[in-house]
């Protein structure tokens, strides 16, 4: 049987911080099928720091063929999660995915970190997760779903924990999480993580290296195209397992990933959490 032209046509899709960076660029990518994109996020009045909109980001799924829903929504407050799905479900008459694209980083170790970004990272990375599973577990058990954390195949290797322990143990447990339910659900809904093998052009990374390390990235488009892929794919194929971007690609048949890159011809750096 061929597959769908556009497999995503009319599937719901509830992206958390989806106003800029991967979560945009994969809400645009699943917009291009005729979807119907969920902009799960704070950002009400753009500012230099937080540029973009929840209501400017629904509007580019609506340019781009799909149909966006804008609900503001701080992922710390599982009532404002609870929210989000149900308007997606009274909106749309369902839900088909939920990405758990919004994250927390501080890359410091122990003695550097402020408790109250210890608690911001795992209220964010680990707690919102769970909370939004929680809350749309009937509705993509109903529609035998899919659910993806962003967050990276799991290496316990002591160069991963020794600068930044808190930061590495809040999202290996993202990707636990998302083992986890794949379990959980069996064959009736998908759990599974991404991660990019090289670092991309976002705000955080800009945030972390500054401009030398936004010219040796690849930009937000490969982990869309990664993450439309394992959205479409069959639950069986990918629950249960954390990819790297680079990998779903390749396994499609991807080999020059040149168009990616945010300078041509420059060989991009490795992303945190991925050996050579």
């Amino acid at each position: 049987m061929e597959p769908a032209v556009n497999p995503l046509a009319n599937k719901t899709i509830l992206i958390t911080g989806a106003t800029r960076g991967i979560g945009r660029a994969l809400a645009l990518r699943c917009a291009a099928d005729g979807a119907n994109v969920v902009i799960a996020a704070k950002t009400v009045a753009s500012t230099p720091k937080t540029p973009g909109t929840i209501h400017e980001a629904a509007a580019a799924v609506d340019a781009a063929g799909g149909h966006g829903l804008a609900v503001q929504v701080d992922v710390r407050d599982e009532g404002a999660l609870q929210r989000a799905v149900d308007a997606a479900v009274s909106t749309f008459g369902g839900l088909d995915a939920v990405v758990c694209n919004a994250g927390a980083i501080q890359l410091v170790p122990t003695g550097q970190l402020q408790p109250k970004r210890y608690d911001l990272m795992f209220q964010i990375n680990v707690r919102a997760v769970w909370m939004l599973a929680h809350a749309a577990m009937p509705h993509l058990v109903r529609s035998g779903g899919h659910l993806m954390t962003l967050s990276p195949p799991i290496d316990l290797s002591p160069r991963w924990f020794q600068s930044h322990a808190a930061y590495t143990v809040s999202k290996y447990a993202m990707t636990m999480t998302a083992l986890g339910l794949a379990a959980e659900w069996g064959d009736r809904a998908a759990a599974y993580a991404l991660w990019p093998r090289t670092a991309i052009a976002t705000a955080a990374v800009e945030m972390l290296g500054g401009d030398a390390m936004m010219k040796v990235s690849r930009t937000p488009a490969i982990m869309a195209d990664a993450g439309y892929a394992l959205l479409t794919s069959e639950r069986s194929e990918v629950s249960g397992r954390a990819f790297l971007d680079e990998d779903v690609l390749r396994a499609r048949g991807v080999t020059d990933f040149s168009g990616y890159a945010v300078s041509p011809g420059v060989e991009p750096m490795l992303d945190l959490f991925v050996s050579p």
